[in-house]
């Protein structure tokens, strides 16, 4: 199995790729006057729809491409503010907001888990790898681990918001289902 460790000179290629792409991004945004912060925003919005839109845009390619299903375009409501001005509007400008739509699942199974990841990893719960001969997680996942959190920080918020700010419970199931089936398979996979 190919993987890299800390120690190793090869890790430093994957590493200085990161970080240019990420830099020379950095400095277009810089360029053409839009803040740090849009930078951010504009990263996190592109891994939430990779894992979102183009995930359920693949699934729906292969089910015309099998004529399973015919194309069908879905206007979405956007949300709008209530009042210029209103105090609440401007508390919560730039927040997700959430509904029951399945487009929200992947990520939310996605951020989970990493979350359980974090958990494992961090807090030593790792006796299943341990026992098996593995040596557990490395700097490297744990890094990654924290990078998909903080991309998918508003889904984690939605963890705990309420109303439109939170993500409802079907979802929540729906996720957590999704996650632990992922986690249980992997932990099967690694054991045979």
């Amino acid at each position: 199995m190919f993987s890299l460790q800390v120690g190793e000179p090869a890790i430093l290629i994957p590493v200085a790729l990161f970080i240019i792409f990420n830099l020379y991004s950095l400095s277009e945004f810089l360029q053409i006057g839009l803040s740090v912060r849009a930078w951010w925003n504009n990263q996190r919005m592109w891994r939430v729809n990779a894992m979102t839109a183009w995930l359920f845009g693949a699934f729906s390619v292969v089910l015309k491409l099998l004529g399973l299903s015919e194309t069908v375009f879905e206007i979405t409501q956007k949300e709008q503010s209530t009042s210029g001005g209103n105090s609440d509007d401007t508390v919560n400008a730039g927040r997700f907001t959430f509904d029951e739509s399945p487009i929200f699942i992947p990520a939310t199974t996605v951020m989970m888990v990493n979350l359980v990841a974090l958990v494992v990893g961090l807090f030593g719960l790792q006796s299943m790898q341990a026992a098996c001969g593995g040596d557990g997680p490395g700097l490297g996942e744990v890094i990654c681990c924290v990078m998909v959190v903080l991309h998918l920080w508003a889904f984690f918020k939605g963890l705990f918001g309420k109303g439109k700010y939170g993500i409802p419970s079907s979802i929540l199931y729906k996720s957590g289902a999704l996650a632990l089936l992922f986690v249980n398979l992997s932990k099967f996979n690694s054991m045979g």
